[in-house]
């Protein structure tokens, strides 16, 4: 977690951290799986997309209570822990209020004690210290495999 000073200093979009030092907190949010201190990152208005089929996730999450709500049931609901994000690797746009992050996140199925890893992409555009839009690219078939949800989505794919 960055420290105060970094985190109350000027980002490129204006006042407030930068994006690179929300992302740090977005990634802790994650891994201490805490919707409050997640959805303190986005603007009341943000946008939350997840463009790929995500089984179980909305194409998106509309506003701070949306992400606020809907990561609190996902997470609640979902016996996925994680445990690490590795292989982090920020690429800074010619906007400087977006980056786009490769990164791996991994952990355990409670349910099962196995492991999983499952790589993302996420651009995320932060203006005055705040998440205003992330695309949120998920290996979804990949967090159902791992959960021994597939045989239930590929069902309800199917129909």
């Amino acid at each position: 977690m960055p420290d105060t000073a970094a985190v109350n200093s000027p980002g490129p979009g204006g006042p407030g951290p930068s994006p690179r030092e929300v992302l740090a907190r977005y990634q802790q949010a994650m891994l201490d799986g805490s919707a409050d201190d997640l959805a303190d990152l986005y603007a009341v208005d943000a946008v939350h997309e997840f463009p790929f089929l995500f089984p179980g996730m909305p194409e998106r999450y509309q506003g701070r209570e949306e992400v606020r709500a809907g990561y609190r049931a996902a997470w609640g609901a979902s016996p996925a822990r994680p445990r690490e994000i590795r292989d982090v690797v920020v690429h800074d746009s010619t906007d400087p209020e977006v980056i786009t992050v490769e990164q791996v996140v991994t952990g355990t199925v409670t349910t099962t004690g196995r492991s999983f890893s499952f790589p993302g992409l996420l651009v995320i555009r932060v203006h005055d210290g705040l998440i205003t839009h992330v695309r949120d690219y998920m290996d979804g078939l990949g967090v159902a495999h791992a959960m021994g949800r597939l045989p239930a989505v590929v069902t309800a794919l199917s129909q």
